[in-house]
């Protein structure tokens, strides 16, 4: 048992009035299975905490603090509080949390919402927990210690009293000043797979999403942007577009212009109707230039290195091979199923949003300094989110409703086109990578990187693998200024770094005639019990899901026509080994299955966590097999599907997921599969044709793919 400092006092720990009055939040309720008796609905509800709520007749509503993306968070946050609460998962209702002071890291990003939660999560629990224990015991006059609860109800020996009954009488109780938390082998929700609460609403299409979002009085908007990188609006023409049957205003906004109707086809159709004029202040980029100069910085020298280690310079000059590979991604947007959209109603008294974004109090500060106001005046509700990875971070369309409505003085519903989203968007940047190897004497002596990227600040991890298992270790990167907006792309530049990174020490391996993963073995060794210089990984844990996936993956037993491609990579705190399976058809190799080993700490929902697993390896295989995207004079080259190539469903490959059995405190699992996916399926590639893949997308590999 864990004693925890619960750093609540009453008037901090209990819900906010807003909090209470719900808003647009949904809750589901799982207590009837098919064939039971509905229990009476509550007449009152007692709130406990920020976190919680107690019903007269024995529901538990439980907020879930931060913004649902399809990372199951809205089902697993409130599994935890539940816990170490000691209800049944039956009684629970859900409901998703507007932005609160009272809650931490509202964010959806970096795969840190269990991470950055996991204790006060629990400590809200336990602490509700300790409340309803403390209040019997007030009842009965005994100790709490001799206490005990189970399942909603606190016991005394014989004597009984649920939550329901105390909870009245608890919410005047002080929050005790320490509280005990479970020990983890005795969980019983956490470790057990439970149904997503928003899965049945999905399935019958309840209103969940900010697409579904309506209110009354409310118009539509969409948005002309500037269709090039570089170019600001001269003049527009919008006679055409205010013929359109629906069409109500047109409104400039910054260089921007704004169809107001009353549904989204009509302002679609009047977006179309639009004729504008556009200036350019400066040289228009061009993917071509891009290239060019990244390549450049490749072969340019960094005068403070990210890190160097021992004597690199040294250690290329005595060495008897050096072994030198370049590797290359494009740009690529976020496409996510449901296209960027929010809702604003922008009057002199109140500013509220309603809407998909995964970091709602920065957007709200920023909408407050927009409107020149304070950002408490400002209400940002979150709906469930059809895909983010990034995308909905940044919240720029959120800034655009609030303007737009704050100069048509209505409540309005902004809704971007694909082609919106995909030529006005926030791209992952492009970036290219340098490595070289020195060999002496069949061993690895020296290991040189280099990268550059658009837009990206630093594209290494200098701190993680290989570091400190290479004597003679040195990193450079660069970055390449561009008016082409740029930002997070689910696994920010460990999405391509460790396609790269994997890529050549499958090569380094095959030059030095041994295992590829014994080679990344040999060097976590080092790093583990000799390590040179600071790291920023756990050799051991890195070591732990190597094993495993090799283990699991039958690794160098291939069946026959089966080639194997094996990589490991860490971040967001998750440790994960891939081993790549592919067979040829014809002349074209396909990946059929990938065999994916995770140490992610305690396992919160094992289902939810295999789909977040499996999702993150398709996703990764697929951006690396097809995904491209380039600029012409500022102009994306594609704007719907037709030009832009995603994986489709018979080309997904069968994931087998395995966990490192592991009681420590769980860890990211949204984005840590898909950095190794890529690059487990270039080495099986390379096995299976006897070619190597260098650039993304693999595709367009002619060599390989005819």
């Amino acid at each position: 048992m864990t004693l925890i400092k619960t750093k609540f006092n009453r008037r901090s720990f209990l819900r906010t009035s807003a909090l209470a009055g719900g808003g647009i939040v949904i809750g589901f309720n799982w207590a009837c299975s098919p064939g039971e008796t509905v229990r009476a609905a509550p007449s009152e509800w007692f709130d406990v905490n920020a976190f919680l709520s107690i019903a007269d007749n024995g529901q538990v509503t439980i907020m879930s603090p931060n913004p649902e993306i399809g990372q199951n968070i809205k089902t697993s946050m409130p599994m935890i509080v539940a816990e170490e609460l000691d209800v049944a998962w039956e009684d629970v209702i859900v409901k998703q949390a507007p932005l609160s002071k009272s809650f931490t890291r509202q964010v959806a990003g970096g795969s840190g919402s269990i991470r950055s939660s996991w204790t006060i999560l629990r400590t809200a629990g336990a602490a509700a927990r300790q409340l309803m224990i403390n209040t019997a015991a007030q009842q009965w006059d005994v100790d709490p210690k001799t206490l005990t609860t189970e399942y909603g109800v606190v016991k005394n020996g014989s004597k009984k009293m649920t939550y329901a009954e105390l909870a009245s009488l608890a919410v005047m109780t002080e929050i005790p000043e320490e509280v005990p938390l479970k020990d983890p082998k005795d969980f019983k929700i956490i470790g057990n797979s439970k149904k997503n609460v928003d899965t049945d609403a999905i399935v019958t299409g309840k209103p969940l999403f900010g697409m579904d979002f309506k209110r009354e009085g409310m118009v539509y908007a969409t948005a002309m942007r500037p269709p090039a990188f570089g170019l600001k609006l001269k003049s527009f023409d919008d006679s055409e577009a205010r013929k359109v049957t629906g069409v109500s205003d047109v409104v400039q906004f910054g260089d921007k212009i704004a169809v107001i109707a009353n549904s989204t086809y009509a302002a679609m159709k009047g977006q179309k109707a639009l004729k504008a004029e556009w200036t350019s202040d400066g040289k228009l980029e061009n993917t071509t230039d891009h290239d060019r100069e990244l390549r450049k910085m490749l072969d340019t020298k960094q005068d403070t290195p990210r890190r160097n280690d021992g004597n690199v310079r040294g250690a290329f000059a005595n060495a008897d091979k050096v072994i030198e590979k370049v590797y290359e991604a494009p740009f690529l947007p976020h496409n996510t199923m449901e296209p960027m959209n929010f809702f604003a109603d922008i009057t002199d008294t109140k500013a509220e949003l309603i809407g998909p974004i995964q970091t709602p109090e920065w957007t709200q500060g920023r909408v407050a300094q927009l409107l020149g106001r304070e950002a408490a005046s400002v209400t940002m509700d979150m709906t469930r989110m059809g895909g983010g990875f990034g995308r909905r971070l940044y919240g720029d369309f959120a800034l655009e409703v609030a303007e737009i409505s704050q100069k048509i003085k209505k409540p309005v519903k902004l809704v971007f086109s694909r082609e919106d989203d995909m030529t006005a968007g926030t791209y992952r940047p492009a970036s290219k990578y340098k490595f070289r190897a020195a060999i002496k004497d069949g061993k690895l002596s020296g290991y040189h990187l280099t990268g550059a990227g658009v837009n990206s600040g630093s594209v290494t991890r200098e701190n993680w693998f290989p570091a400190g298992g290479i004597e003679n270790y040195k990193v450079e990167t660069h970055n390449l200024r561009s008016n082409i907006t740029t930002g997070a792309w689910r696994a920010p530049i460990t999405n391509f770094l460790a396609i790269a990174e994997q890529s050549f020490f499958d090569e380094v391996a095959n030059e030095m005639g041994v295992d590829a993963v014994q080679l990344r073995l040999d060097i976590l060794e080092r790093a583990k019990t000799n390590p040179v210089g600071a790291i920023d990984y756990d050799p051991d844990k890195m070591i732990g899901v190597i094993k495993l996936a090799a283990e699991k993956g039958n690794w160098g037993n291939a069946e026959a026509g089966v080639s194997q491609g094996f990589s490991a990579y860490y971040s967001h705190n998750t440790y994960v080994a891939e081993v790549a399976h592919a067979s040829m058809r014809g002349n074209t190799p396909k990946v059929d299955k990938v065999t994916c080993a995770v140490d992610c700490g305690i396992v919160i929902n094992p289902d939810a966590a295999i789909n977040q697993i499996q999702g993150g390896v398709v996703d990764g295989v697929g951006h690396a097999m097809y995904g491209d995207f380039s600029f012409v004079n500022g102009t994306p080259q594609a704007s719907n599907f037709d030009k832009y190539r995603l994986i489709r469903s018979k080309e997904a490959p069968q994931v087998d997921v395995f966990f490192v059995e592991s009681l420590n405190d769980p860890t990211g699992l949204g984005e840590p599969s898909l950095p190794p996916a890529g690059g487990a399926v270039a080495n099986a590639i390379a096995k299976a044709t006897g070619n190597r893949v260098y650039n993304i997308p693999f595709i367009k590999e002619e060599i390989i793919f005819g």
